[in-house]
Formats: structure tokens, sequence, C-alpha cells
């Protein structure tokens, strides 16, 4: 099976941000997405840390400790990038004034609901940070996770059961073999990237899956 890697899975979702978005990268493997933003493009990355015009990951070396993201990355600056309070960050979160969020999930429901900051095991972590405020603040809400679970199991699920971080906020998921956008309770397969096939790709989830 063609599984697209990490990297080209943070590839596909940039080629999808267009000119003039203010975009947040979530914790993880969103992150990847700000190394392939196309330079040609106006793009705006914002921190819920307070931090907005980052760059690309910096070259081995020129790490400014100071300078980092939300999961503590070094990141850079780009010209006419800025610093804030964390609380102003917040504020630009919740009051819808950014375009996209690309965040990770451990599941996502057929409509669109997110489970990305608990597992609900009694010895997980929780680690909510700002996914919340991004999930329903945001004006679109992008996943980045792999399809399956280690074990074989679809992350894209009928109904989560998982805590949720928000109710039908997810528009649309890329995975590691195929990019869906969520419709009105249908899951859309909007890009194959693996040549797996709709047939595949429904046994493979358990849901079924349409043409988009």
């Amino acid at each position: 099976m063609n599984r697209l890697n990490r990297d080209q899975m943070a590839a596909r979702v940039a080629q999808d941000i267009p000119e003039g978005s203010v975009v947040n990268l979530g914790i993880g493997l969103p992150t990847k997405v700000a190394n392939y933003l196309p330079a040609d493009r106006e793009i705006m990355l914002h921190s819920e840390n307070g931090v907005i015009g980052m760059g690309p990951a910096p070259e081995a070396g020129a790490e400014d400790p100071d300078l980092i993201n939300a999961g503590k990355q070094p990141v850079t600056l780009l010209d006419g990038g800025a610093y804030f309070h964390h609380a102003d960050s917040f504020g630009m979160m919740r009051g819808g004034h950014l375009d996209i969020c690309v965040l990770g999930a451990f599941q996502v429901s057929r409509n669109g609901d997110l489970a990305n900051w608990h597992t609900g095991d009694a010895d997980a972590i929780p680690a909510v940070g700002g996914a919340m405020d991004l999930a329903i603040g945001a004006k679109s809400v992008y996943v980045l996770m792999e399809l399956l679970t280690r074990d074989g199991q679809s992350k894209l699920v009928e109904q989560c059961s998982y805590p949720l971080t928000g109710v039908g906020c997810v528009s649309r998921i890329y995975t590691d073999l195929a990019v869906f956008d969520l419709k009105d309770g249908k899951i859309l397969l909007a890009d194959d990237v693996s040549g797996v096939g709709i047939a595949e790709l429904t046994r493979l989830t358990g849901i079924d899956i349409v043409a988009a």
C-alpha cells in the first residue's frame, strides 16, 4: 500500500492553503506544514503562545531558545512577524480571526466531531492546550493524521469514543492514504493520494465513503 510519509502528508496540506490565509498549526505533526508552504504565497502563521508571522523551522545550530511555538519547538520569524501576550493570542482564536487551523486527532467522526486531547485511559496525560478554542474559533478546521492506529483501527469513525474537543467542527481530513471532505454527514473522497480506491478505504474505515 502506497502510504504518504509524514513529510509528504504535511506538504499535501500546505498545497491547499490559499494566499492571504492566517493559519494556526497544532502541536505535533501539523507543525511540519510550515516547512512546505509555497514561497510565492503570503501565508501568516499564528501560534497560541503569542507569535504571528512564523517561518519554517530553523537550521540546526541556528535555533533561538526565546523563539518557540506552542509545542516548545524552535521556529523562525519572518519580516513583519510579532510577539504578544498569550491572552491577546487567545482573543484572536476566539474572535474568529483565524482562517484555518490544522490539528492532529485521535478520532474524527463522520459528522466532523473532533477528539484530540485525551484517550480516556486512566494513565493518559490530558493535553487540551488551546485545541478547544482553535476547533471552535477557526473558520476552517483541517485534521492531519494517519488514517489507522498502530493496531489497524480507523481514526475516522462513525462516532467518537474519546472525549470530544469540538462538535461538528472538522471540514477536511488529510491522511497518509487519502484526503476527505466532511459535508452533511457524508465522507467525500477529495484525493485518493495512495491510489487504494473507495472500496478499500471503506473496508479500512468501516464507513461508507463516496466520491467528491
